[in-house]
């Protein structure tokens, strides 16, 4: 079954890390992925750019608005993602326990409904 690790975190926070700090947090996601990609669980991931660098599109009242940035304001945004595929949510909460992101925010696991 696959789920999908949503990591949030708090972007300010990160921009304001030392270098040595990101260096040390960039490496702890290596080893991360490559741990995924070797228990053969890995479908796929991505880092995700800054939330000020989203839009949001809605349609109101049959117009289409488009929104720089987020639409709510929030302490913590989405900044990046794994797609595993793993038997069940004990072994994805498993794999979210690990994830360096659960040390500086919050891993979110939600299952990918087939469609």
């Amino acid at each position: 079954m696959q789920y999908l690790l949503l990591i949030y975190s708090d972007e300010r926070a990160n921009a304001a890390l030392p270098r040595e700090q990101v260096s040390e947090i960039v490496g702890a996601y290596m080893a991360y992925g490559e741990a995924l990609r070797d228990a053969k669980v890995l479908v796929g991931s991505n880092r995700l750019k800054p939330a000020s660098a989203a839009s949001s599109v809605r349609i109101a009242n049959g117009q289409t608005q488009v929104l720089d940035g987020p639409f709510a304001e929030t302490k913590e945004q989405l900044g990046g993602y794994y797609l595993i595929d793993v038997p069940d949510q004990d072994a994805a909460l498993s794999w979210a326990t690990r994830c360096p992101g659960a040390r500086y925010g919050t891993i979110e696991v939600r299952p990918i409904w087939v469609m």
